[in-house]
């Protein structure tokens, strides 16, 4: 595909992105009030995600795989992936819901869309203060497990460049490890088609790979933290050999 039209599907994307994402926010604001706090996520969110990965598909060709969707378990737990876009932010929205996400307190302040998010009662967390936000993490989280909601971390705190794997924070597993919950491990290649250093979007197809939960109980928090880093970073080479 021509740089131009590579261009030229992008703008397309994220025009089509920007006015849907205003209307679906706008008229899901009035409604939400009014709906259980466990059905919110998959009205607002999760029909909202579809939509943004449709549009992806049809103007970019970004297309996906998921393998080892079996090994997703009935009950809510702590999902861990890696972050290398913000393509993963919106697919897994799609896969585990009701789902209570962390996010940035700054985001609650942002009109319409902000507002909107508070009321799906978020963990949102104070990224300058990292003490605190492990703290919140915990604490929210463990009342959103609780509440039978999925709780989605990405330990590594920003987007990986060039598809690598940076260091994991445990706030993922000492949630898990608190709420004696497992942890379900995700990996994935988002970085080839959805490339943080450039703003293209590259037409091929994304693979997504969930593993078998892990266990928490009588682990320790590093052990937890080797596990799932080590998972993610065989599938990772795995899905690189096969690109």
């Amino acid at each position: 595909m021509s740089s131009v039209i590579q261009l030229l599907r992008t703008i397309l994307f994220y025009t089509s992105l920007t006015i849907f994402t205003i209307l679906w926010v706008s008229v899901m604001f009035f409604i939400i009030p009014f709906v259980a706090t466990n059905k919110r996520h998959p009205l607002m969110v999760t029909n909202w995600a579809i939509m943004v990965i449709w549009l992806l598909k049809v103007t970019c060709g970004v297309r996906y795989e998921i393998h080892g969707k079996d090994n997703i378990p009935d009950k809510p737990c702590v999902i861990i992936s890696n972050h290398q876009s913000t393509w993963e932010t919106f697919f897994l929205q799609m896969v585990f819901t009701p789902q209570s996400q962390v996010l940035k307190k700054e985001l609650m302040r942002v009109p319409f869309f902000g507002w909107a998010f508070y009321l799906l009662h978020p963990i949102a967390i104070n990224r300058d203060d990292p003490r605190a936000a492990l703290r919140d993490i915990v604490e929210l989280g463990t009342l959103a497990l609780k509440e039978e909601r999925w709780v989605l971390i990405f330990p590594e705190g920003t987007r990986a460049l060039k598809g690598g794997l940076g260091k994991f924070s445990r706030g993922g597993v000492n949630l898990a490890r608190k709420a004696e919950v497992n942890i379900l491990p995700v990996a994935h290649n988002a970085a080839d088609h959805w490339p943080v250093e450039s703003w293209l979007k590259k037409p091929g197809t994304i693979h997504l790979h969930i593993g078998k939960p892990i266990q928490t109980h009588e682990r320790t928090a590093k052990e937890l933290n080797d596990q799932t880093r080590g998972w993610i970073e065989e599938k990772l080479a795995a899905i690189k050999e096969t690109a």
